[in-house]
């Protein structure tokens, strides 16, 4: 159930209010979405709600990266412990990694391009916008969220902010390779010693291989409730002004910009 009809047939929309999430088409910029890619293949994707592929890419990431002993390597990289990092690492499944993830990056740009092209086709256009979604487990609908209040949540925890702003695949994909990630690395129980001042249980605890996945992880939840709060919120203000420009608004009104009627 919705109250949405396209009787019109537009081609293009801004947006699409369901009863599990929402999508919508915003300028973004192909830098940073690339750059998400960069952090952990099949984030740029997600930015860009396209979840199916966005999973494939994250999957591949992880499965490979556990193979290669990738995060271990870098990690005695980083310390200078080179003699280490060549015996963590597997050579064998290397190979694999490297076309998937210049491929992730390299479509994660090119559809951001794409992307930009549709949304100012679709503004243009100016399809009416969805803003009500109801079935028998969830309702959403269009309002004003706080950017703030997104960012503290998901500074809580991985995917409390997306559940604020009502987008559950993020939200439950989030929540359950947190939940994944913390149980294999042992983290909470490192830093329960680290807080305790035993800093050799804490180090001996603490898998690496998979603790050095949750900084990428962490920041995007926190990028990705912030950035979405700020655009749905634009997304309501435009719908809000399309509504009431063509229920209440005069027919004879004119607004004069620089000498010139428009």
């Amino acid at each position: 159930m919705d109250n949405f009809r396209n009787n019109y047939r537009n081609r293009r929309f801004l947006a699409h209010i369901g009863s599990l999430g929402s999508s919508q088409l915003h300028a973004r910029n192909p830098l940073v979405v690339a750059l998400w890619s960069v952090a952990f293949p099949g984030f740029g994707h997600f930015l860009l709600n396209k979840y199916i592929r966005g999973s494939a890419l994250f999957l591949w990431e992880l499965y490979i990266n556990q193979k290669t002993m990738l995060n271990t390597a870098m990690m005695h990289t980083f310390n200078g412990e080179f003699h280490l990092a060549k015996s963590a690492l597997n050579e064998k499944f290397i190979y694999l990694y490297i076309p998937v993830y210049l491929f992730a990056v390299w479509d994660s740009y090119r559809t951001t391009v794409d992307e930009n092209k549709m949304y100012v086709l679709a503004k243009r256009e100016n399809a009416p916008i969805q803003t009500f979604a109801m079935n028998a487990f969830e309702t959403n609908y269009l309002d004003k969220k706080k950017p703030w209040l997104a960012l503290v949540w998901a500074m809580g925890i991985p995917s409390m902010g997306q559940l604020y702003l009502h987008r559950m695949f993020s939200a439950a994909f989030t929540l359950v390779v947190t939940l994944l990630i913390i149980t294999r690395s042992n983290l909470l129980e490192g830093l329960h010693y680290f807080f305790l001042g035993e800093i050799a249980k804490s180090k001996e605890a603490i898998d690496m291989q998979w603790v050095l996945y949750m900084p990428s992880l962490y920041f995007f939840g926190i990028f990705d409730s912030y950035m979405n709060t700020v655009e749905h919120n634009k997304l309501f203000d435009r719908e809000q002004a399309n509504f009431l420009r063509q229920n209440y608004q005069s027919e004879h009104f004119v607004v004069y910009r620089g000498g010139s009627e428009r």
